[in-house]
């Protein structure tokens, strides 16, 4: 537990398309941690901005010292620029947020707070509400957390990336080597002492999201095959099901034939036919999501590349930094 007023603190920010406001946002974690009298740095990731977000934070270095960037070579996606950042972050403890302000800096200094009196592990920010989603959005996102609360074993209800971490926990994050990241339920897989802190989502302090309906069904695939085999299972058990029903089927179909009552059963069979079918591409498509997993697994590619940085990296050479995992 810390016991000091003020401990070397990472504010770690994924960026992409934050160019209008990244400046606002980083002038208002500023003002609040000095006022806590924290030592903090930032540590900023580009993930491959189309927009201006690069040169700004090159433009930003002057103003803020403290501040350590890295640009990814391409866009990797939030999970791959939020690990970059906590592999480069270098303070006792490490808050990850967002850059678009939907995560509230006025929370900062209470996460601080709880942190120094409890000796947590993991101070956690859970969303009150949703913000202004759409209905089709905030459906989605409860269906997916019901089911991945029943498959994984792990509530994620409220669940956010905004979080302070222990210097602890960041390192058992980083020991986790999947390709497929989830960072809210690999922190979840965790463990540790964690507590929680409400809070409601804000509106963007511009620019606009890079989650489109393609990527949330991704990153919701790869959550649930990633902590969970019961699909498998699932599949498992249907065949188990249908395999009695076609013995059962058969003892009935050899009984109306020797007793001379055969039908012709053209109706049954094509039903038969389109259920076992849509059965078996639906397996099939469960089984490949589980094999794509492995596929990237094996390939053993970097989670990232980075082809840019600002500020002191300690030495690391930038192609060092570029093979970073």
């Amino acid at each position: 537990m810390p016991t000091e007023q003020k401990e070397f603190l990472s504010i770690v920010l994924p960026c992409y398309r934050e160019a209008e406001h990244i400046s606002d946002v980083l002038k208002e974690i500023r003002s609040l941690l000095e006022m806590a009298e924290v030592d903090f740095e930032f540590v900023l990731i580009d993930d491959g901005s189309p927009d201006d977000t690069w040169q700004v934070l090159n433009d930003a270095s002057s103003e803020f010292p403290m501040m350590r960037a890295g640009r990814l070579s391409r866009n990797f996606g939030k999970e791959a620029a939020l690990a970059a950042g906590l592999q480069m972050a270098r303070g006792e403890a490490v808050i990850v947020m967002d850059a678009d302000g939907q995560h509230p800096p006025s929370l900062i200094p209470e996460m601080i707070k709880l942190y120094r009196e409890t000796g947590v592990d993991i101070v956690e920010g859970t969303k009150i509400n949703r913000g202004n989603e759409t209905f089709f959005s905030k459906v989605s996102a409860g269906i997916f957390y019901l089911l991945w609360n029943k498959l994984s074993g792990f509530d994620l209800r409220g669940a956010s990336d905004f979080k302070l971490m222990s210097r602890r926990a960041v390192d058992a994050y980083l020991e986790l080597g999947e390709r497929g990241l989830f960072f809210r339920g690999m922190t979840a897989w965790l463990g540790f002492r964690r507590v929680q802190v409400p809070f409601e989502v804000a509106e963007r302090s511009g620019g606009r999201t890079g989650w489109t309906t393609f990527r949330l069904i991704s990153l919701a695939l790869t959550g649930i095959t990633s902590f969970s085999a019961v699909p498998l299972q699932i599949v498992s058990l249907v065949g188990i099901l249908f395999f009695a029903f076609a013995i059962l089927f058969g003892i009935q179909t050899l009984y109306v034939y020797l007793s001379g009552h055969a039908v012709t059963g053209f109706a049954t069979v094509i039903f038969l036919l389109l259920i076992i079918g849509s059965l078996l591409m639906f397996s099939l498509g469960i089984i490949g999501e589980y094999l794509a997993r492995i596929y990237d697994e094996v390939k053993g590619r970097p989670r990232y590349l980075i082809s840019k940085t600002i500020g002191d990296f300690d030495g690391v050479a930038r192609s060092d930094l570029a093979s970073f995992e």
